[in-house]
C-alpha cells in the first residue's frame, strides 16, 4: 500500500502486535538508513550476514575502481586487470597486507589509506554489532499452543502453560496477562481496549521447569459470561509477558507470546506432562506439552 504525497512516496509499515499485522504509520518518511543500528539488530541472522557480506562486496568493488581507472597505482599486477585490483582492495580493506602487491604511487597511497581507515573502521562497527546481537538475553520460554478455557478447583479459569527449555534457574519470575478486544465507545467510536487480567499466582520464584497461570473467570473478569462467539464477535486476543533473572547470564531475560481468540481451546484441559521416572526422578515429556484434552 502506497501513497502519494507531493512528490514524495512513503510506504506503510507494518508490526505484528496480538498475533495480526497492523498498518501503523502509513505516510511516514523514513529512509533506510534512519535507523540502520535498529535494524541490524532485529534483522535475522542470514539476513544480517548477507548485508553484511553485500556490504563489504560492495566497498571492496568501489575501492578496486578507483585503483583500476589510475597509472599503476599497484605494484606486481599483471597486466592491470580488475580483479587484481580487487583482490587487492580484499587485502587492505581487511588489513591482511599479504605483501605481494603493495601502493607504488602517491595516489595509490592515498587510496589505500582511505580504505584502510574504512576498514577498520567497518570491522570495529561489525565486532560491536556482533556482539549486541550475541549478548542480547534470552529467555528461551517455550509456551503452549493453545490456551484453555476449564474448570480449575471448580470455577472457569483461563489457562496458559509454558516451560524453560534451558532448565536453568529464573530467578524472582514475573507473569502478566494481557487482553485486547474491539469495543465501542459512549460515543459510538470503535477502538482496542487491553486489560491486565489478574492472576491466582503472577510470581515464581525459581522458573526452572513448567509453569501453568491462571486467570478465574468470576464477576470482576473482563472475560466473565462470555460465550465462544463472543471472543470471535469482539476479536479477543491474549498476550503473555514474562520476565526473570537468569542466574547463569546475570541478566534480566523478558519473553513474550500473543495468541488470537481462533487458538484458545473451550471446555478442555492440558495433558499431564510431569511423572516420575524409575530412579525417582522428575520428568517431562515435551512430546505432549502442547497437547489438549476433553473435560
Amino acid at each position: 500500500m502506497i501513497r502519494q504525497q507531493g512528490e514524495r512516496t512513503a510506504k506503510a509499515r507494518v508490526v505484528r502486535l496480538g498475533g495480526r499485522e497492523i498498518i501503523v504509520a502509513e505516510g511516514q518518511h523514513l529512509s533506510f538508513w534512519a535507523d540502520i543500528s535498529h535494524r541490524s539488530m532485529t534483522a535475522s541472522w542470514p539476513s544480517f550476514i548477507a548485508g553484511a557480506a553485500l556490504v563489504f562486496v560492495a566497498l571492496n568493488a568501489i575501492f578496486a575502481l578507483f585503483y583500476w581507472i589510475a597509472d599503476q597505482p599497484v605494484s606486481n599486477v599483471p597486466g592491470g586487470a580488475y580483479i587484481d585490483y580487487l583482490y587487492f582492495s580484499i587485502e587492505t580493506l581487511s588489513t591482511a597486507g599479504y605483501g605481494d602487491m603493495h601502493p607504488q604511487t602517491s595516489y595509490g597511497h592515498f587510496v589505500a589509506a582511505v580504505e584502510l581507515f574504512t576498514g577498520i573502521f567497518s570491522m570495529s562497527l561489525m565486532t560491536g554489532l556482533i556482539f549486541a546481537r550475541f549478548s542480547r538475553p534470552n529467555a528461551r520460554l517455550l509456551f503452549a499452543d493453545h490456551p484453555v478455557i476449564s474448570s480449575h478447583e471448580g470455577k472457569p479459569t483461563l489457562m496458559i502453560r509454558f516451560v524453560n527449555e534451558r532448565h536453568n534457574i529464573i530467578g524472582n519470575a514475573t507473569a502478566k496477562l494481557w487482553l485486547l478486544r474491539n469495543e465501542v465507545s459512549s460515543e459510538g467510536g470503535s477502538l482496542r481496549r487491553f486489560y491486565e487480567l489478574p492472576l491466582l499466582r503472577n510470581e515464581h520464584p525459581a522458573l526452572a521447569l513448567s509453569w501453568t497461570i491462571y486467570h478465574v473467570l468470576d464477576a470482576q473478569s473482563p472475560l466473565y459470561g462470555l460465550k465462544p462467539e463472543d471472543f470471535a464477535a469482539s476479536d479477543v486476543s491474549l498476550m503473555v509477558v514474562v520476565s526473570g533473572y537468569d542466574v547463569v547470564a546475570a541478566q534480566t531475560v523478558h519473553a513474550r507470546k500473543s495468541y488470537d481468540y481462533p487458538a484458545i481451546r473451550f471446555g478442555q484441559h492440558y495433558a499431564d506432562i510431569l511423572d516420575r521416572a524409575e530412579d525417582g526422578r522428575l520428568r517431562i515429556d515435551y512430546g505432549r506439552f502442547h497437547e489438549t484434552l476433553e473435560g
